[in-house]
């Protein structure tokens, strides 16, 4: 009966800390190929900016992205001539559960090298602010003159 009652606990408790069913599904959905389709702003201008510590927003418009959600990874392609160096970068990637009845979520990305390496361990945290079977939008906050200004990433599914 004791062995019981101890088995019932850990299941429970296993059952309990496991990963939210939402975020599963969440991982299900971001599986596959996306295209970066547009970049916008929270304050209407036009600023110098330049995204994850690598370029600019130009290049990162038709940006091809592969997230492998089985082990949290993926990369990312610079695809326009006119930016150098062009070509793939790869990163780590979290999801982690905010609100579900919002249905935002904290997204990590973290840049790393082709053996999934990083080389000063530092990310960006971004929120998955939508995701559907053919839409995501990233919004970061990052501070203007001292204010909150937010970019917005309008992603777009090209194949699983």
């Amino acid at each position: 009966m004791k062995k019981i009652i101890v088995f019932v606990l850990l299941a429970s408790m296993v059952i309990s800390c496991g990963t939210p069913k939402t975020v599963i599904q969440s991982k299900k959905v971001i599986k596959g190929y996306w295209s970066l389709s547009q970049i916008s702003y929270s304050e209407p201008g036009t600023f110098d900016v330049t995204l994850f510590n690598d370029a600019s927003k130009e290049c990162f418009i038709g940006s091809t992205w592969r997230f492998i959600p089985n082990n949290n990874t993926g990369i990312y392609t610079i695809n326009d001539a006119h930016c150098v160096p062009t070509g793939e970068r790869n990163f780590n990637f979290t999801i982690q559960e905010i609100d579900a009845t919002t249905g935002l979520y904290d997204f990590l990305l973290k840049p790393t090298d082709a053996k999934q390496n990083s080389e000063d361990n530092a990310g960006f945290r971004l929120q998955l602010t939508q995701l559907t079977e053919t839409t995501m939008i990233w919004e970061q906050t990052v501070s203007l003159e001292g204010k909150a200004f937010k970019i917005y990433m309008n992603f777009n599914k090209i194949n699983e």
